[in-house]
């Protein structure tokens, strides 16, 4: 792995207004390096802070969404560093799509529903060169036919349809070329395979693998899939209430998770291979980000929770033993005292 991060957040907090002198912290306390070529899965329940986190990382936010404080410090293809939350209207234009780009929730409505494809992959080309060429008519019909045919799509037949004429495994494929259109170097993907039926899903699977060693980017992709995350990720990292909560290696993830929550979630999905366990459900709701309990905000859902879990957050810990690169942490002051006997089988 190279030394040196494609990407390096530090203290990343994220809030959305919700009055006039009202705001809910949707995403806290968020550091983690990502290396050229990484996959890094991002995982918990709806609401816990995942997409608002991928589109943060790329200044993407809504209207009502502002980063309090925070940086994100991306390393350019020429090397040099520039911290995305410091760009403005047009350097972002530039840096998205040629260095980072983001495949989007919901390929159904991801598309303009009246333009054509051809006239999508036009439109990307154009507005986010970044100065690299000027693209001509014929220029941009041999590289959108070089995308398709990357994403094993018929060139021909995409091109001159309308969104509404493709299937949904169609224009999730055809989303990934539109982002790899001008070769960025990091991809972050929100939900990629939702609402796919599961032969579809090992398509998109496979070929973000093959695009991966191909072309070699750095992926973040967000998912409430466990066994995606287990079929993809290098890195593994667990959100709760707007925090990650538990990091590591897709192997110490899935067989020694060492925060309750993880555990939970994992322990709620059935494998598809060996003896079926009884599934466990996590007691309790997801917490109100506007509400937060004290200290950790898993403790009221928590059978290790003992009164000291209320009075401070914890902070992540380098979990003792562990020798994964990068290193297992957790938050978690009974971190050591987690059960679990579970396996995770990928499912798609």
């Amino acid at each position: 792995m190279n030394d040196e991060p494609i990407l390096s957040v530090r203290d990343l907090e994220i809030s959305y207004r919700t009055g006039k002198r009202t705001e809910v912290t949707a995403a806290s306390d968020i550091n983690f390096d990502l290396y050229p070529g990484e996959s890094m899965a991002l995982v918990g329940e709806s609401g816990c802070g995942k997409t608002t986190l991928g589109l943060g990382l790329l200044k993407l936010l809504p209207r009502l969404g502002r980063v309090p404080r925070g940086t994100v410090t991306y390393r350019r293809k020429d090397g040099s560093r520039s911290d995305i939350m410091k760009l403005g209207k047009e350097e972002l234009r530039r840096f998205r799509w040629s260095e980072a780009a983001m495949v989007f929730q919901g390929a159904m409505n991801a598309f303009n529903p009246v333009q054509r494809i051809a006239d999508h992959f036009e439109d990307t080309l154009r507005d986010h060169a970044n100065g690299q060429k000027r693209w001509s008519t014929a220029d941009i019909k041999r590289r959108s036919e070089e995308l398709l045919d990357l994403v094993r799509l018929e060139p021909d037949r995409v091109l001159r349809s309308y969104p509404h004429e493709l299937s949904g495994g169609m224009k999730q494929r055809t989303l990934i070329a539109l982002a790899l259109a001008l070769e960025p170097q990091l991809l972050v993907l929100d939900e990629p395979t939702t609402a796919l039926d599961l032969l579809t899903q090992r398509s998109i699977v496979e070929q973000l693998h093959e695009l991966r060693e191909r072309l070699g980017f750095s992926m973040i992709f967000i998912t409430h899939d466990l066994g995606l995350a287990a079929e993809l990720a290098d890195r593994v990292s667990t959100m709760y209430a707007g925090r990650i909560i538990e990091s590591g290696t897709a192997e110490d993830i899935f067989y020694n998770p060492r925060h309750p929550y993880t555990a939970g979630l994992i322990k709620a999905v059935l494998p598809v291979a060996g003896d079926l366990p009884e599934l466990e459900s996590i007691p309790g709701t997801p917490p109100n980000l506007a509400n937060l309990p004290p200290g950790c905000a898993f403790a009221p859902r928590c059978g290790y929770a003992t009164s000291e879990c209320s009075d401070e957050i914890p902070a992540l810990t380098r979990i003792e033993g562990s020798n994964g690169n990068p290193p297992h942490t957790a938050a978690c002051l009974h971190s050591d005292q987690v059960e679990f006997s579970r396996q995770v089988v990928s499912r798609v």
